[in-house]
């Protein structure tokens, strides 16, 4: 059986404006779209899209946050073989769910893996994107704004004490996602978000600076 989108409303917080029920929402509708114009399994793609953020995707203290994407997975293994799912699509979704991730060590491989990272992605750009960013930084206790080390605009490392900002967010990852986007209907999706993230994040650093 398929995993449904009332179930997936039991596994995010409703209220959490990062990596919630809406964000979830959102990411299907475009892994959908994307997937029926590019030919992809659907019932992967649903799977993995329910269930991509479902375990320790919300900041707190310690590591727990960076692998999410394995735990994750990991959940999604036990939800799926519940549903009766046989062990070579539950090994796909999980794939997909791995390789979701920005800073992950796992690459998406297959066509639905490279789906979804584009999915998720699109919702880290543009008007949502902007504000999951201060979003996030408001969960983690950083800042929106705080100026960038010299270290940190010129090798991406921050300096002892460095806050990581909404700001700082966007250079080291926001900034890159069009680039990195794995489809040409993803890539073009893009554009119109990646300029509203751009003007938004350096009217932010200008007016932070006095400049305007």
């Amino acid at each position: 059986m398929m995993p449904t989108l009332e179930q997936a409303r039991g596994w995010y917080d409703a209220h959490d404006p990062v990596h919630g029920f809406e964000h979830v929402r959102r990411v299907l509708r475009l892994t959908e779209r994307l997937g029926e114009d590019l030919g992809a399994d659907l019932e992967i793609l649903r799977a993995a899209a329910l269930l991509h953020d479902a375990a320790d995707a919300h900041p707190g203290e310690g590591e727990g946050r960076v692998s999410h994407e394995q735990a994750s997975a990991e959940f999604a293994g036990e939800v799926l073989r519940e549903e009766g799912w046989e062990e070579a699509r539950i090994a796909a979704v999980q794939h997909c769910i791995r390789a979701h991730r920005f800073r992950g060590s796992e690459a998406p491989e297959s066509l639905e893996a490279k789906i979804l990272f584009d999915a998720d992605k699109l919702d880290v750009i543009g008007a949502f994107g902007t504000a999951r960013t201060i979003g996030y930084a408001v969960q983690a206790g950083q800042p929106l704004y705080a100026k960038p080390s010299r270290s940190f605009l010129e090798e991406g490392k921050k300096e002892e004490g460095e806050p990581h900002s909404a700001y700082h967010e966007y250079l080291f990852k926001l900034r890159h996602i069009r680039d990195r986007l794995h489809t040409s209907l993803a890539r073009e999706w893009a554009r119109p978000r990646h300029a509203l993230l751009e003007a938004f994040f350096e009217q932010l650093a200008a007016e932070a600076e006095g400049e305007v």
